[in-house]
């Protein structure tokens, strides 16, 4: 189809219109080739060196235990008749674990407890007798005589069920020890015996453990004993529970050392009680103790390391409304938490570069990132 058009119209020619669009092209291409080389500032994190006070971190390797562990034997010898638990199995304190074949001691009972009966009613009749005794005196019709004997009945009777029932309780005990009782709750973690054997007092028949009351057991360079209390910091973490760290609690330093490793041992509760550990798991700590001295201190972010072994940290300045980006060269102290003291090249105040520091030129002008 052909277009039309009203006479009078007029019509811009072609050339003109390819002029228009070289020319526009020219444009764009010299808009183009000049932001291109306009420079772009390298953007950086930035953070302020500060003095804090230097903390020494001493790292450690220990292992889970508990609190109490019982290797549980018999008071009495005997042939293991029931056993009621088997590894693994959770129990409470005075719950029945193992009971030895008691037939012949629970009929030296049974003996026992009829003779205190009998003791018993034997008592009962000499007082009933001396009743009537001293009412029959009050009518003249039996001597003083008689009133003594049989007081002196009641006595002896009442001498006679104190020996029954005290020969009765140490029966039933004997009784009892055939019995072998958890004495705190726990899980059994090794058993010793089955059914048909017999065992002897002082032989572990099984192997208790509390579960409740777990710690981190540490051994620690002895040159750190002057150092440490129950105040010290010491941050723990498992290898169960890899990439978590927790916050532990000294609670006893056992002043006594190893002299073959010249360590001595801490005891550390953890904090969070909800932690799914057992006796047995391996444990890593780090001991925080103070140095009783305070200095610069930057993030360990902030440190570029040379393969010669310079350590340099870059610092931004501000020239005439620009940031300006200057490398020093540093001499490092201690590192804990994240953090490293600074012993020469820096002051506190200084702001240094923790992000964007790998490609950097001396006086080279930066962009700050802003994180608000």
């Amino acid at each position: 189809m052909y277009s039309t058009y009203q006479r009078g119209e007029k019509i811009m020619p072609f050339a003109v219109w390819t002029g228009l669009i070289v020319n526009l092209g020219f444009v764009l291409f010299f808009f183009t080739t000049a932001q291109a080389a306009s420079p772009r500032l390298p953007l950086v994190v930035v953070s302020e060196a500060s003095t804090a006070d230097i903390i020494k971190q001493v790292p450690l390797t220990g292992t889970i235990s508990s609190a109490k562990l019982a290797r549980l034997s018999s008071e009495v010898s005997g042939l293991v008749e029931t056993l009621q638990v088997e590894v693994g199995d959770y129990v409470k304190a005075g719950d029945v674990l193992l009971q030895l074949d008691d037939e012949i001691e629970a009929l030296s009972l049974a003996a026992t407890v009829a003779t205190t009966r009998q003791a018993e009613a034997e008592l009962a009749d000499a007082r009933r007798r001396f009743k009537d005794a001293k009412r029959l005196r009050k009518q003249n019709t039996i001597s003083e005589n008689e009133i003594q004997l049989r007081e002196a009945e009641v006595r002896i009777d009442k001498a006679v069920l104190q020996r029954q029932t005290a020969d009765m309780k140490r029966q039933q005990a004997t009784v009892q020890r055939y019995l072998l009782r958890a004495p705190f709750s726990g899980v059994i973690s090794e058993r010793h015996t089955e059914i048909g054997e017999w065992i002897v007092p002082g032989k572990p028949v099984l192997t208790l453990v509390a579960i409740d009351e777990l710690r981190a057991d540490f051994r620690v360079p002895q040159e750190f004993f002057k150092a440490i209390d129950k105040n010290t910091g010491v941050s723990v973490s498992l290898d169960a529970l890899a990439g978590k760290t927790y916050v532990g609690k000294i609670k006893t330093v056992v002043p006594v050392s190893d002299p073959s490793a010249r360590t001595f041992l801490i005891h550390v509760v953890i904090q969070d009680m909800d932690i799914k550990m057992t006796p047995g798991m391996s444990v890593h700590g780090t001991l925080h103790l103070r140095t009783g001295k305070r200095g610069v201190v930057v993030s360990r972010d902030a440190l570029f390391r040379y393969p010669d072994g310079r350590v340099t940290v870059w610092t931004v300045s501000q020239q005439k409304d620009q940031a300006v980006a200057s490398e020093q060269r540093v001499r490092l102290g201690i590192s804990f938490d994240g953090q490293v003291s600074i012993l020469e090249g820096i002051n506190a105040g200084d702001v240094v570069v923790v992000q964007g520091n790998e490609a950097l030129k001396e006086g080279q002008h930066v962009k700050i990132y802003n994180r608000n």
